[in-house]
């Protein structure tokens, strides 16, 4: 097996030569402290970096096993790792040198969340971090010194800092697999104590800006639960916590603008993740079936079942098994939450601000004006309570607009000032004081949820040299072969790793696609795939920019796909029985 000294001969040996030499370094090295495996080298300095691994004995690593004594220790580990493998490589190297991407080591950073990702593994044998290093070159010439230095110096003080245990970091680790255990397990107890979530007392929930996740400082107001929702639960390791719960139902955040509402809201949608020390949204979990919906002009929809919201549309146009390439705000919104309900979310989040207003509302006065026959919406404020009592599906809803809603809700909480106050029985007493004429515009009681089956190669899928080629933009956009697939509205996805993970699981479960097996079947087998086998399932190659995602965000990319093509699965009455719209 080649060692350090046969690396350096060969990095003096190519020094100088064309770019396409360096694939001479492809292999295994064994060094003093940890081995390297060197598993793709680029074929040119402004290609994406090589892939490398550095691999160190878990005895020899330090860290004991009480590190890794359950899933969410284990996870908590290889995040606290790979933080610190990012700043020594920002702190050690000197950053590019030569042309391209040469002199960078970089390895997939994680943001304010705890995520299982490819970057960092432990297992009971090793601690192995797979990053990518930016081979130096002068043009396309290979600069074999600078080369030298940054796998010979330079990654070796990396592996050494941060792969090996140090007794004056044993506060901060232990602080960081405790922060995730107690998040989790607080997360488990929702359900038994009939809550949808939790936020605890003291908790940060304003962040510094709307592009900066970090917490926004001294001016934030930490949280404090009112007296009727508080509740106490006790936690691993922080033993009892203090808060506000959220009870499953229909419940109302308003207040006045610029008074924390859509922050409420905001830091409940990411408690589906768990959160670093520090971000003040440790103990704010949700569970973890939560959908945030808004509303996406101009998206496409597939056979959707909408008709709980929207039926007898112009020209007898089927809503059953309703197809679009531009949905309007109301239309997407509808078919949202019904693809939502289909793929599993028990827990619906809205904010009137990114609602489509003819989908939430339509008060007296435009039923008067505009009559029922001739209006082909129904709206969520007729359909949320039912949603909850025939199904099982809460929702929080941030609400400052209509009133209408307070006869709806189980619970209505108002924030002022950041702070939460409990205020149902006044807007109880406010809806019965101040009934109108208004009228309950259901077409009929909602209807098991319809489940889909896609079509065979309705997300096509081309090959180029036996593989398709994957791209990925930022957190919300993707290129399958030539298949585009974009998805701003999906809220939920926190970071460019997931993205590149759902671009590989939809991948996955394109084969699956057969007419025959629902979607839900689909999704279920991709994600049970995963959490056997890890995320590594999803690529031929082994790569360490992937990070988990939800089943709920795997549905919503498939569901944006504008090939996607599905019809009612048999278990609906099957596709010999679709109506006439569905078929065409």
């Amino acid at each position: 097996m080649k060692d350090a000294q046969t690396l350096r001969e060969t990095l003096r040996r190519i020094d100088g030569r064309g770019y396409k030499a360096y694939k001479e370094l492809q292999g295994t090295y064994v060094f003093e402290a940890f081995t390297l495996f060197i598993d793709h080298v680029q074929g040119d300095p402004f290609a994406q970096p090589s892939r490398l691994r550095v691999r160190v004995d878990r005895t020899a690593s330090g860290f004991d096993t009480s590190f890794t004594s359950g899933p969410s220790r284990t996870v908590a580990l290889c995040d606290y790792l790979t933080r610190l493998f990012s700043r020594t490589a920002r702190r050690v190297t000197k950053g590019i040198r030569g042309t391209g991407k040469g002199g960078l080591i970089l390895i997939d950073t994680p943001a304010q969340e705890i995520l299982p990702r490819t970057a960092m593994s432990v297992t009971d044998n090793h601690v192995e971090a797979r990053f990518f290093l930016g081979l130096p070159a002068f043009g396309r010439r290979i600069a074999g010194r600078d080369a030298m230095e940054m796998l010979l110096s330079e990654l070796p003080a990396i592996a050494t800092e941060a792969l090996f245990f140090k007794e004056d970091r044993r506060a901060a680790l232990t602080a960081h697999v405790e922060c995730c255990e107690d998040a989790d397990a607080l997360r488990e107890k929702l359900s038994a104590l009939n809550r949808v979530a939790f936020l605890a007392n003291g908790a940060l929930l304003p962040r510094a800006s709307g592009i900066d996740p970090r917490p926004l400082g001294s001016r934030a107001i930490p949280f404090s639960s009112p007296a009727t929702l508080r509740m106490e639960v006790e936690l691993p390791n922080r033993g009892k916590v203090t808060g506000m719960g959220i009870p499953e139902g229909v419940t109302l955040i308003v207040g006045g603008g610029f008074h924390g509402k859509s922050t409420l809201l905001n830091a409940l949608e990411l408690g589906v993740y768990n959160h670093i020390p520090g971000d003040g949204r440790e103990l704010v979990v949700t569970r973890p079936d939560a959908l945030k919906i808004r509303a996406a002009d101009g998206r496409s929809i597939s056979g959707t079942d909408i008709s709980p919201f929207i039926n007898n549309l112009p020209f007898g146009r089927s809503t059953t098994a309703f197809h679009t390439q531009n949905a309007s705000g109301s239309t997407s919104q509808a078919a949202g939450i019904c693809e939502g309900i289909e793929a599993g979310a028990r827990l619906l989040l809205l904010d009137e601000d990114t609602s489509a207003t003819n989908f939430m509302i339509r008060d007296e006065k435009m039923q008067h004006l505009v009559a029922s026959e001739n209006e082909p919406i129904t709206p969520f404020i007729d359909r949320v309570k039912e949603f909850h009592d025939s199904q099982g599906v809460s929702t929080i809803l941030v609400m400052g607009g209509s009133g209408d809603y307070f006869a709806t809700a189980d619970h209505v909480i108002q924030m002022t000032d950041y702070a939460p106050e409990d205020v149902t029985e006044k807007a109880h007493g406010i809806a019965k004081e101040h009934a109108d004429g208004r009228m309950v515009e259901t077409t009929g009681p909602l209807r098991p949820v319809t489940h889909r089956s896609p079509r065979p190669k309705s997300i096509p899928l081309e090959e180029r040299r036996g593989r398709v080629k994957i791209t990925t933009y930022g957190r919300h956009e993707m290129v399958l072969g030539t298949t585009r697939i974009t998805f701003d509205d999906v809220e939920q996805i926190v970071e460019p790793s997931q993205t590149r993970a759902l671009a590989q699981a939809v991948a996955m479960a394109t084969p699956l696609m057969d007419g025959a097996r629902t979607l839900t079947d689909i999704l279920d087998r991709v994600m049970e795939t995963v959490a056997t086998q890890g995320l590594e399932s999803l690529s031929d190659i082994l790569r360490g920019d992937l990070a988990a995602f939800r089943k709920l965000e795997l549905a919503a990319v498939i569901n944006r796909a504008r090939t996607l093509k599905t019809v009612p699965s048999e278990v609906n009455g099957g596709p010999k029985n679709m109506p006439p719209a569905a078929r065409d």
